[in-house]
Protein backbone atom coordinates (compact mmCIF):
# COMPACT_ATOMS: atom_id res chain seq x y z
CA UNK A 1 0.00 0.00 0.00
CA UNK A 2 0.99 3.05 -0.91
CA UNK A 3 1.04 5.91 2.13
CA UNK A 4 -0.44 9.71 1.59
CA UNK A 5 2.65 11.11 1.66
CA UNK A 6 3.87 8.44 -0.96
CA UNK A 7 0.48 9.53 -3.18
CA UNK A 8 1.53 13.39 -2.63
CA UNK A 9 5.03 12.15 -4.46
CA UNK A 10 3.89 10.19 -7.08
CA UNK A 11 1.85 13.41 -8.20
CA UNK A 12 4.56 15.98 -7.93
CA UNK A 13 6.68 13.59 -9.73
CA UNK A 14 5.16 14.76 -12.84
CA UNK A 15 6.70 18.39 -12.32
CA UNK A 16 10.41 17.21 -11.35
CA UNK A 17 12.91 14.41 -12.13
CA UNK A 18 10.53 12.32 -14.57
CA UNK A 19 13.14 13.05 -17.54
CA UNK A 20 15.75 10.39 -16.37
CA UNK A 21 12.96 8.18 -14.91
CA UNK A 22 11.43 7.98 -18.69
CA UNK A 23 14.40 7.61 -20.67
CA UNK A 24 15.41 4.91 -17.71
CA UNK A 25 12.47 3.10 -18.43
CA UNK A 26 12.67 3.16 -22.56
CA UNK A 27 16.50 1.94 -22.25
CA UNK A 28 14.92 -1.55 -20.81
CA UNK A 29 17.54 -1.73 -18.43
CA UNK A 30 17.27 -0.98 -14.49
CA UNK A 31 18.54 2.03 -13.33
CA UNK A 32 22.31 1.42 -12.32
CA UNK A 33 24.75 3.88 -13.87
CA UNK A 34 28.59 3.95 -13.31
CA UNK A 35 29.61 4.77 -9.60
CA UNK A 36 31.65 7.77 -8.68
CA UNK A 37 35.09 7.47 -6.80
CA UNK A 38 34.35 7.15 -2.50
CA UNK A 39 33.87 9.48 -0.15
CA UNK A 40 37.23 10.59 0.97
CA UNK A 41 36.21 12.37 4.16
CA UNK A 42 33.19 14.03 5.78
CA UNK A 43 32.89 17.33 6.60
CA UNK A 44 31.74 17.80 10.38
CA UNK A 45 28.39 18.89 10.19
CA UNK A 46 28.39 22.78 11.91
CA UNK A 47 26.62 22.61 15.15
CA UNK A 48 22.98 23.40 15.19
CA UNK A 49 21.02 26.38 16.31
CA UNK A 50 17.34 26.30 17.52
CA UNK A 51 14.82 29.10 16.16
CA UNK A 52 13.65 30.78 19.13
CA UNK A 53 9.73 29.76 20.12
CA UNK A 54 9.98 27.40 16.88
CA UNK A 55 7.66 24.42 17.27
CA UNK A 56 8.63 20.99 16.20
CA UNK A 57 8.31 20.26 12.44
CA UNK A 58 4.73 19.28 11.80
CA UNK A 59 3.99 15.85 9.70
CA UNK A 60 3.43 16.45 6.16
CA UNK A 61 0.00 14.28 6.30
CA UNK A 62 -0.61 16.84 9.17
CA UNK A 63 -2.18 19.57 7.17
CA UNK A 64 -1.69 21.60 3.89
CA UNK A 65 1.71 23.35 2.80
CA UNK A 66 -0.03 26.52 4.12
CA UNK A 67 -0.52 25.64 7.68
CA UNK A 68 3.15 25.32 7.64
CA UNK A 69 5.72 27.62 9.49
CA UNK A 70 6.67 29.88 6.75
CA UNK A 71 9.44 32.08 8.35
CA UNK A 72 12.68 30.16 6.81
CA UNK A 73 14.35 29.35 9.90
CA UNK A 74 15.78 26.06 10.95
CA UNK A 75 13.00 23.91 13.09
CA UNK A 76 14.43 21.43 15.50
CA UNK A 77 13.59 19.38 18.35
CA UNK A 78 15.57 17.17 20.58
CA UNK A 79 14.32 13.91 20.71
CA UNK A 80 11.73 13.09 23.03
CA UNK A 81 13.89 10.08 24.75
CA UNK A 82 15.78 12.57 26.42
CA UNK A 83 19.42 13.10 27.55
CA UNK A 84 21.18 9.68 27.93
CA UNK A 85 24.28 7.91 29.72
CA UNK A 86 26.93 7.88 27.05
CA UNK A 87 26.85 4.10 25.43
CA UNK A 88 23.72 3.34 27.46
CA UNK A 89 20.89 1.52 25.74
CA UNK A 90 18.40 5.10 25.71
CA UNK A 91 21.16 6.78 23.74
CA UNK A 92 18.76 6.44 20.62
CA UNK A 93 14.98 7.38 20.49
CA UNK A 94 13.00 3.89 20.30
CA UNK A 95 13.04 2.30 16.96
CA UNK A 96 16.80 3.65 16.06
CA UNK A 97 20.19 1.55 16.94
CA UNK A 98 23.41 3.37 18.14
CA UNK A 99 26.23 3.20 15.85
CA UNK A 100 29.57 4.20 17.24
CA UNK A 101 32.98 3.15 16.49
CA UNK A 102 35.31 4.13 13.67
CA UNK A 103 34.81 5.20 9.85
CA UNK A 104 37.53 4.27 7.38
CA UNK A 105 37.46 6.68 4.28
CA UNK A 106 38.89 4.26 2.12
CA UNK A 107 38.70 0.67 2.27
CA UNK A 108 40.40 -1.58 0.13
CA UNK A 109 38.79 -4.90 -0.89
CA UNK A 110 40.02 -7.61 -3.28
CA UNK A 111 37.56 -9.58 -5.86
CA UNK A 112 38.18 -13.37 -5.80
CA UNK A 113 35.40 -14.24 -8.17
CA UNK A 114 32.78 -12.14 -10.16
CA UNK A 115 30.63 -12.21 -13.01
CA UNK A 116 29.60 -9.63 -15.63
CA UNK A 117 26.25 -7.70 -15.84
CA UNK A 118 25.48 -6.99 -19.68
CA UNK A 119 21.98 -5.39 -18.62
CA UNK A 120 24.15 -2.92 -16.31
CA UNK A 121 27.88 -2.96 -17.84
CA UNK A 122 28.49 -3.54 -14.51
CA UNK A 123 31.28 -6.53 -12.97
CA UNK A 124 29.95 -7.83 -9.98
CA UNK A 125 31.70 -9.47 -7.06
CA UNK A 126 30.46 -12.59 -5.90
CA UNK A 127 33.40 -13.10 -3.16
CA UNK A 128 36.16 -11.03 -1.75
CA UNK A 129 38.66 -11.50 0.16
CA UNK A 130 38.96 -11.75 3.81
CA UNK A 131 39.47 -9.55 5.71
CA UNK A 132 38.42 -5.99 4.16
CA UNK A 133 41.91 -3.58 4.88
CA UNK A 134 41.27 0.34 5.64
CA UNK A 135 43.77 2.10 3.60
CA UNK A 136 42.48 5.71 4.33
CA UNK A 137 41.68 7.54 7.66
CA UNK A 138 39.68 6.44 10.39
CA UNK A 139 37.12 8.34 11.66
CA UNK A 140 35.52 8.25 14.88
CA UNK A 141 31.40 8.38 14.28
CA UNK A 142 28.36 8.43 17.28
CA UNK A 143 24.97 8.59 15.72
CA UNK A 144 21.40 6.97 15.94
CA UNK A 145 19.73 5.05 12.60
CA UNK A 146 16.46 3.79 12.07
CA UNK A 147 16.57 -0.27 12.34
CA UNK A 148 14.67 -0.48 8.90
CA UNK A 149 13.84 1.81 5.97
CA UNK A 150 10.85 4.40 6.57
CA UNK A 151 8.12 3.99 7.73
CA UNK A 152 10.33 2.06 10.60
CA UNK A 153 8.15 -0.66 11.30
CA UNK A 154 9.13 -4.33 11.20
CA UNK A 155 6.48 -6.17 8.82
CA UNK A 156 5.78 -2.94 6.66
CA UNK A 157 6.98 -2.60 3.19
CA UNK A 158 9.65 -0.17 2.41
CA UNK A 159 7.59 2.95 1.75
CA UNK A 160 8.94 4.03 -1.63
CA UNK A 161 8.05 6.75 -4.51
CA UNK A 162 9.05 9.56 -2.33
CA UNK A 163 12.44 12.43 -3.88
CA UNK A 164 14.67 13.61 -1.60
CA UNK A 165 13.11 16.52 -0.67
CA UNK A 166 9.55 14.38 0.64
CA UNK A 167 12.12 11.98 2.34
CA UNK A 168 13.56 14.88 4.29
CA UNK A 169 10.60 16.07 5.67
CA UNK A 170 9.28 13.03 6.21
CA UNK A 171 12.17 12.84 8.66
CA UNK A 172 12.12 16.22 10.35
CA UNK A 173 8.56 15.71 11.39
CA UNK A 174 10.08 13.07 13.94
CA UNK A 175 13.18 14.94 14.47
CA UNK A 176 15.75 13.12 12.39
CA UNK A 177 17.22 13.52 9.28
CA UNK A 178 17.93 11.85 5.81
CA UNK A 179 21.10 9.51 6.68
CA UNK A 180 24.47 11.03 5.21
CA UNK A 181 25.86 8.75 2.81
CA UNK A 182 28.88 7.78 5.18
CA UNK A 183 26.82 7.06 8.23
CA UNK A 184 24.68 4.39 5.68
CA UNK A 185 27.82 2.49 4.97
CA UNK A 186 29.30 2.41 8.20
CA UNK A 187 26.31 1.22 9.47
CA UNK A 188 26.36 -1.10 6.72
CA UNK A 189 29.70 -2.61 6.84
CA UNK A 190 29.99 -2.95 10.69
CA UNK A 191 33.61 -2.07 12.34
CA UNK A 192 35.33 -4.82 9.71
CA UNK A 193 34.54 -2.96 6.88
CA UNK A 194 33.01 -6.10 5.10
CA UNK A 195 31.08 -5.54 1.61
CA UNK A 196 28.04 -7.06 2.51
CA UNK A 197 26.47 -6.90 6.28
CA UNK A 198 26.59 -10.50 5.94
CA UNK A 199 30.38 -11.19 5.25
CA UNK A 200 32.14 -11.37 2.18
CA UNK A 201 30.29 -13.42 -0.27
CA UNK A 202 27.33 -12.17 -2.34
CA UNK A 203 24.22 -14.35 -1.42
CA UNK A 204 20.99 -12.67 -2.60
CA UNK A 205 18.99 -14.88 -0.80
CA UNK A 206 20.40 -12.95 2.54
CA UNK A 207 19.58 -9.42 1.17
CA UNK A 208 16.65 -9.92 -1.33
CA UNK A 209 18.27 -9.60 -4.82
CA UNK A 210 18.86 -11.10 -8.20
CA UNK A 211 15.45 -10.55 -8.85
CA UNK A 212 13.96 -10.38 -12.50
CA UNK A 213 13.30 -6.82 -13.88
CA UNK A 214 10.06 -6.28 -14.81
CA UNK A 215 10.14 -3.35 -17.04
CA UNK A 216 7.97 -0.56 -15.37
CA UNK A 217 5.11 1.69 -17.77
CA UNK A 218 6.91 5.16 -15.78
CA UNK A 219 4.12 7.27 -16.80
CA UNK A 220 1.21 5.18 -15.05
CA UNK A 221 3.82 5.26 -11.61
CA UNK A 222 3.35 9.17 -12.08
CA UNK A 223 -0.51 9.10 -12.65
CA UNK A 224 -2.71 11.30 -11.33
CA UNK A 225 -5.01 8.68 -11.33
CA UNK A 226 -4.06 6.95 -8.17
CA UNK A 227 -5.88 3.72 -9.14
CA UNK A 228 -3.55 3.19 -11.87
CA UNK A 229 -0.57 4.28 -10.26
CA UNK A 230 -1.03 1.95 -7.39
CA UNK A 231 -1.53 -1.01 -9.84
CA UNK A 232 1.73 -0.38 -11.65
CA UNK A 233 3.83 -0.36 -8.76
CA UNK A 234 1.79 -3.15 -6.98
CA UNK A 235 2.41 -4.94 -10.13
CA UNK A 236 6.49 -4.01 -10.41
CA UNK A 237 6.79 -4.93 -6.23
CA UNK A 238 9.31 -7.61 -5.86
CA UNK A 239 10.23 -6.76 -2.18
CA UNK A 240 9.59 -8.64 0.75
CA UNK A 241 8.40 -6.31 4.23
CA UNK A 242 10.58 -4.95 6.66
CA UNK A 243 12.54 -7.32 9.19
CA UNK A 244 11.79 -10.58 7.11
CA UNK A 245 15.21 -10.87 6.46
CA UNK A 246 17.03 -12.41 9.38
CA UNK A 247 20.50 -12.93 7.91
CA UNK A 248 20.15 -9.69 6.30
CA UNK A 249 21.54 -7.56 9.34
CA UNK A 250 24.94 -5.52 10.06
CA UNK A 251 26.86 -6.03 12.96
CA UNK A 252 25.49 -2.61 14.02
CA UNK A 253 22.25 -4.51 14.19
CA UNK A 254 20.56 -2.50 11.14
CA UNK A 255 18.08 -4.51 9.00
CA UNK A 256 17.75 -4.47 4.89
CA UNK A 257 20.59 -2.75 3.81
CA UNK A 258 21.69 -3.67 0.50
CA UNK A 259 19.16 -5.48 -1.43
CA UNK A 260 15.42 -5.18 -1.24
CA UNK A 261 14.73 -1.85 -1.86
CA UNK A 262 17.35 0.41 -2.78
CA UNK A 263 17.47 3.98 -0.22
CA UNK A 264 18.24 8.06 -0.78
CA UNK A 265 21.16 9.24 1.59
CA UNK A 266 22.40 12.60 1.56
CA UNK A 267 25.02 13.35 -0.43
CA UNK A 268 28.58 14.32 1.03
CA UNK A 269 30.69 13.82 -1.65
CA UNK A 270 31.75 17.36 -3.67
CA UNK A 271 31.58 18.03 -7.06
CA UNK A 272 31.88 17.16 -10.44
CA UNK A 273 31.83 13.97 -9.03
CA UNK A 274 28.77 14.22 -6.60
CA UNK A 275 26.37 16.96 -8.27
CA UNK A 276 23.31 16.92 -5.71
CA UNK A 277 22.62 16.38 -2.97
CA UNK A 278 21.77 12.92 -2.69
CA UNK A 279 22.89 9.66 -3.63
CA UNK A 280 21.08 6.25 -3.89
CA UNK A 281 22.64 3.32 -1.53
CA UNK A 282 22.13 -0.25 -1.18
CA UNK A 283 21.17 -1.54 -4.44
CA UNK A 284 17.86 -2.70 -5.47
CA UNK A 285 16.19 -6.32 -5.64
CA UNK A 286 17.34 -6.56 -8.84
CA UNK A 287 19.68 -8.75 -10.79
CA UNK A 288 23.02 -7.61 -11.97
CA UNK A 289 23.06 -4.35 -9.73
CA UNK A 290 26.12 -3.24 -6.55
CA UNK A 291 23.87 -4.69 -3.62
CA UNK A 292 26.86 -3.87 -1.38
CA UNK A 293 27.46 -1.49 1.07
CA UNK A 294 29.98 1.02 0.41
CA UNK A 295 29.05 1.73 -3.85
CA UNK A 296 26.66 4.64 -4.47
CA UNK A 297 25.18 6.08 -7.45
CA UNK A 298 25.60 10.17 -7.80
CA UNK A 299 23.84 10.55 -10.97
CA UNK A 300 20.28 11.31 -9.56
CA UNK A 301 19.24 14.54 -8.90
CA UNK A 302 16.67 15.69 -5.79
CA UNK A 303 13.70 15.36 -7.84
CA UNK A 304 14.10 11.51 -8.50
CA UNK A 305 11.92 8.95 -7.20
CA UNK A 306 11.24 4.88 -8.53
CA UNK A 307 9.03 1.91 -8.01
CA UNK A 308 11.76 0.15 -5.39
CA UNK A 309 13.20 3.74 -4.07
CA UNK A 310 13.24 4.10 -0.04
CA UNK A 311 15.09 5.82 2.75
CA UNK A 312 15.88 5.63 6.47
CA UNK A 313 16.51 8.64 8.85
CA UNK A 314 19.51 9.20 10.89
CA UNK A 315 19.41 11.45 14.18
CA UNK A 316 21.78 12.49 16.65
CA UNK A 317 22.10 10.81 20.11
CA UNK A 318 22.41 11.38 23.60
CA UNK A 319 18.85 13.60 23.39
CA UNK A 320 20.82 16.32 21.28
CA UNK A 321 18.98 17.90 18.70
CA UNK A 322 19.18 17.06 15.17
CA UNK A 323 19.69 19.60 12.08
CA UNK A 324 16.99 18.20 9.31
CA UNK A 325 19.05 19.78 6.52
CA UNK A 326 22.22 17.82 4.52
CA UNK A 327 25.90 18.32 4.59
CA UNK A 328 25.28 20.16 0.92
CA UNK A 329 22.91 22.77 2.22
CA UNK A 330 24.37 23.08 5.35
CA UNK A 331 27.64 24.27 3.79
CA UNK A 332 25.43 26.17 0.91
CA UNK A 333 23.44 27.75 4.34
CA UNK A 334 20.16 26.88 2.96
CA UNK A 335 17.32 27.51 4.99
CA UNK A 336 15.27 24.92 6.35
CA UNK A 337 11.74 25.35 5.50
CA UNK A 338 9.18 22.36 6.32
CA UNK A 339 6.68 23.39 3.96
CA UNK A 340 8.54 23.97 0.73
CA UNK A 341 11.65 22.04 -0.74
CA UNK A 342 15.51 23.46 0.05
CA UNK A 343 16.53 26.61 -2.20
CA UNK A 344 18.36 24.28 -5.49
Amino acid sequence: MLSTSAKRALSALLLVGLTPLVAAACSGAPIEPAVAPPVASAPPAPAPSLVPGAAPVADLDAGSDADASDDGGVILAASDAGAADAGGPSACPEGMLLVDGEYCTDVETKCLRSTYAKQNKKTICHEFQSPSVCVGKKEHRRYCIDTYEYPNKKGERPEVMNDFPHAQRLCAAQSKRVCTETEWTMACEGPSYKPYPYGYNRDPNKCRGDREYRFPNVKATVSKDKKKAHAEIERLWDGVVSGSQPDCISDYGVHDMPGNADELASSETPSPHSKFDNVTTGGPWLDGVRNQCRPKIYTHNEGFAYYYLSFRCCGEPDGKPTDPRSPKQLERKNTWNPSHTMNY
